[in-house]
């Protein structure tokens, strides 16, 4: 198609493929990537699950391989929801490693929410890859990430489902391997039963070790026995077959985190995650030595990412995500030792795009008024301040090594900085814990609110204290489920007023938490047990099934006192097999250093404390390289955010294909990400949260398809080049079965879109085979509809039930008996209109659940008397 020169209220046309081009046909797949096996029926389950965009794959830089040119497969597994696992950063990077070998193809799995398991095992389907649909089972490895003990049934329904055998003693020649990693696999022992392999420590280095030597011996033609056995040879690999109880495994380190970049191509969610922006770890271990924390002991040493190194992969991410915030990631942010270099480099560098810089994790004393003064910049991103305990002397137990005078001071720069609000975070069930340490919580959380003085908000939010492994406190008590739930009740009425906004943990979750964190082996069968019994995402309240809990540990006979009770210091430990580095004279005498208060110094900032992790030699401290740019001049910034009059753009897109699962606002983000990835100049809106001023037009309900969506959007300048180019680059940068297939101006006098807008024209496919007589019905269904003047539904309102007259809104309604499809025309006006199921349900007599599986096309919107 040749491009013509665009003339007033032209489109120009963005891609060259016809509308049937565009459409799919029955059982094709048109490039999104479905989740599960037997694509028509996972289609129609689809249309009947909470969120969709959940299974349907197909995200920008989502990598798809030839499998047969791959010798071989690796599934990264993630036992939580899509929105959970798509924010993980460990989870990109082994996607991005993997793939980068010519040889090995990575593919995704997430846990499927209980409603989506439901209908999977009512259509007997097996659980598949979101990148090509293949099962499970059919992959040579399959990793599993241990974020967290309450996710572990999880991985149980996650093996089941993909056709798996749940324990490795019964797993055959031609199963695939199942491996699992992260901060869990540091107390491996109650889910070793379950898994062939176990990972312990840094991932970048040993992932593409294993994948290597498992396929090199596969095709050596070598069994599981052969491949365990080579497993076992790799540093920082427990197998429970060959290894048992008495090897100690040491853990793996990655030293220089320079070397190995963060992925230039992250995966971008198609719905809002957790975290919902680019993520930029600059650092990685902490050695400030607080002794509940058991990250702070186990990703040991500190090792910094250097300033230039972070430039260019902050550049890399936002260039291939659109997204418009950066976290700088670490464990303790404020102690990156180029922080204010950084941060002042990174707001110069990206203020014009507006692009947000966050810290995610910040000790109360290293928030200057240098950082704050930085990030409000553009954007003023949360503050989650942890001072962890109420008193001095319960900080000092822990080894804090802050005070109250530092909290209310960068509580008050944070308010006078213009921030309405700030999150405090503390833990109760401290070892030593007595009544003044909680009302302490209560008396601080008041003096922040003090310091913030009117219309400011504290947000209180309060976990329990769980002893972990490897950290002091791992011989202590853990508080029992009813002394935490009392100490819940004595917040709800000790904190009350109105700005001060309480939350706290699921007690009754960290009570499980505790079991399994120093578990042994023998509690591989209460996680059997509980989800035989149903359990599955036990860290959701809305889905948390206690009561079966409780009956596991009945049935079972496991007795959850002997897990959380106090350990005896020359007591035999199930996590003993694993070497993290700290040495047992350092964990005991922070342990009893704890007893007396006694605080340990930060060796970064003075002796070392012995703690054992480092040789001085290939592990040590790393800090950042000193740029070579020397200080960062500041950009004058004063004016730049006033809005310019701008150019009003229309574009024209289509969502097709599995992307007919996207919302709403799915859709309108990815647009806008596509739109900043472009270069396009957006202009952005004032106000505490600059947006760019992008309108729609209504919404189309999730399931349907539309080959003509519009949307308006108001640039600073012309967009430089043909509107065909500027189509081609937006759609290079959007999800599967978007597309944008026209883009003019708007000039002044042109209606607004909403405004414009008369109608829609919709076609409803029908089954091929459909009988005479069922057709015979709808027609007359339709008839009688059509000859109405009035008919009245029952629409839910969250105000109530509503009663709605949709005949006006229906401008044509016909059966077209030889392309056997539906053709309805619904008419906007200024009170609404009808809806396209109503009409199904209603009207045609259909049942929900039938109509839902009904493809739904969008054709053609109305605009004023003509169609645009």
């Amino acid at each position: 198609m040749i491009l013509k020169p665009r003339r007033r209220g032209d489109w120009s046309p963005g891609r060259t493929q016809t509308e049937e081009a565009l459409l799919p046909t029955a059982g094709t797949n048109t490039g999104g990537c479905c989740a599960f096996s037997m694509m028509g029926t996972f289609e129609e389950i689809l249309s009947l699950v909470e969120k969709p965009s959940r299974y349907i794959g197909g995200e920008v830089n989502s990598v798809r391989k030839d499998r047969a040119k791959c010798r071989l497969s690796f599934a990264l597994a993630f036992p939580d929801a899509y929105e959970v696992g798509m924010s993980h950063l460990g989870l990109q990077i082994l996607y991005a490693i993997l793939n980068s070998d010519p040889t090995v193809v990575a593919e995704r799995f997430y846990a499927p929410w209980p409603d989506m398991e439901r209908r999977m095992r009512a259509a007997g389907l097996q659980l598949s890859s979101l990148e090509s649909r293949t099962a499970l089972r059919n992959f040579d490895i399959v990793g599993f990430s241990l974020q967290y003990e309450l996710s572990y049934t999880n991985v149980l329904n996650m093996l089941d489902l993909g056709g798996v055998p749940l324990r490795a003693k019964d797993r055959r020649e031609g199963d695939p391997l199942i491996i699992a990693g992260g901060p869990c696999a540091f107390n491996p022992a109650p889910m070793a039963p379950f898994f062939d392999a176990i990972v312990i420590g840094e991932g970048e280095e040993i992932v593409l070790e294993i994948a290597r030597t498992v396929g090199a011996a596969k095709e050596r033609g070598c069994g599981r026995e052969k491949c365990l056995t080579l497993l076992s040879e790799i540093e920082g690999i427990y197998v429970p077959a060959v290894h048992g109880n008495a090897a100690r495994i040491k853990k793996r380190i990655v030293m220089d985190l320079d070397a190995w970049r963060l992925p230039a191509k992250p995966l971008v969610p198609l719905m809002n995650t957790i975290h919902d922006r680019a993520t930029l770890e600059i650092a990685r271990g902490c050695t400030r030595g607080c002794r509940f924390c058991q990250a702070g002991m186990v990703w040991r040493p500190v090792r910094e990412r250097s300033p230039a190194v972070l430039r260019v992969m902050a550049d890399e991410m936002l260039c291939a995500t659109g997204y418009d915030e950066i976290s700088l990631l670490s464990l303790s942010t404020g102690d990156y030792s180029k922080i204010e270099y950084v941060l002042s480099d990174f707001m110069n560098r990206f203020y014009d795009r507006r692009i947000a810089i966050g810290l995610p994790s910040l000790r109360v004393e290293t928030l200057s008024q240098k950082l704050i003064e930085e990030i409000r910049r553009v954007r003023k991103t949360s503050f989650t301040l942890a001072p962890e305990a109420g008193t001095q002397r319960l900080r000092d137990t822990i080894n804090k090594g802050n005070t109250e005078e530092d909290l209310l001071e960068t509580a008050r720069r944070v308010f006078e900085g213009g921030w309405k609000s700030v999150k405090l975070y503390f833990m109760i069930g401290i070892p030593g814990e007595r009544e003044e340490d909680l009302e302490g919580i209560a008396d601080l959380a008041y003096k922040v609110l003090r310091e913030g003085k009117s219309q400011k908000q504290v947000n209180l939010a309060l976990s329990t204290f769980v002893p972990k492994p490897h950290t002091p406190f791992q011989w202590h008590r853990q508080s029992g489920l009813e002394e935490i739930l009392d100490k819940q009740r004595f917040f709800k009425k000790r904190v009350t007023h109105r700005n001060l906004a309480l939350k706290w943990h699921d007690g009754r979750m960290s009570y499980l938490e505790g079991i399994f964190s120093r578990g042994d082996e023998r509690l591989a069968v209460l996680v059997e047990k509980a989800y035989r019994l149903g359990c599955r995402f036990d860290g959701w309240s809305d889905v948390f099934r206690f009561d079966d809990w409780q009956k596991a540990l009945a049935e079972t006979g496991i007795r959850a006192e002997d897990y959380l009770r106090e350990r005896r210091v020359d007591e035999p430990l199930p996590w003993a097999r694993v070497n993290c580095g700290l040495s047992e004279d350092f964990l005991l005498k922070e342990y009893h250093k704890a007893r007396t208060g006694s605080l340990t110094a930060d060796c970064r900032m003075e002796e070392c404390q012995a703690c054992g992790v480092c040789d001085f030699d290939s592990v040590r401290i790393i800090e950042a390289k000193k740029s070579q740019d020397g200080a960062v001049e500041p950009v004058e910034t004063e004016g730049k955010n006033k809005r310019r009059a701008g150019v009003k753009w229309r574009l024209k897109f289509a969502k097709v294909g599995d992307a007919r699962f996207l919302s709403h606002l799915e859709v309108a983000s990815a647009l806008i990400r596509a739109i900043k990835q472009s270069g396009l100049p957006l202009s952005y809106s004032e106000g505490f949260r600059p947006h760019p001023r992008l309108s729609f037009g209504h919404a189309t309900a999730v399931g349907m398809e539309s080959v003509e969506e519009h949307a308006d959007l108001l640039v600073e300048d012309s967009p430089p080049g043909d509107p065909g180019r500027l189509c081609w680059r937006l759609n290079a940068r959007l999800p599967s079965g978007l597309s944008v297939e026209g883009i003019r101006e708007i000039f002044p006098g042109d209606d607004e879109l909403l405004k414009n807008i008369k109608g829609f024209e919709y076609e409803i496919p029908l089954p091929e085979g459909l009988a005479g007589h069922r057709l015979h019905e709808l027609e007359r269904r339709i008839g009688e509809f059509l000859g109405k003047t009035e008919y009245i539904v029952i629409r839910q309102a969250k105000d109530g039930a509503r009663r709605r007259n949709i005949r006006p809104y229906v401008g044509r309604l016909v059966v077209d008996r030889q392309a056997l499809k539906i053709i309805l025309l619904l008419l906007q006006t200024e009170g609404g209109t009808a809806r396209p199921l109503e009409i199904m349900t209603h009207v045609l007599g259909l049942e929900e659940e039938e109509a839902k599986r009904l493809r739904v096309i969008k054709k053609r919107t109305l605009f004023g008397d003509k169609i645009c």
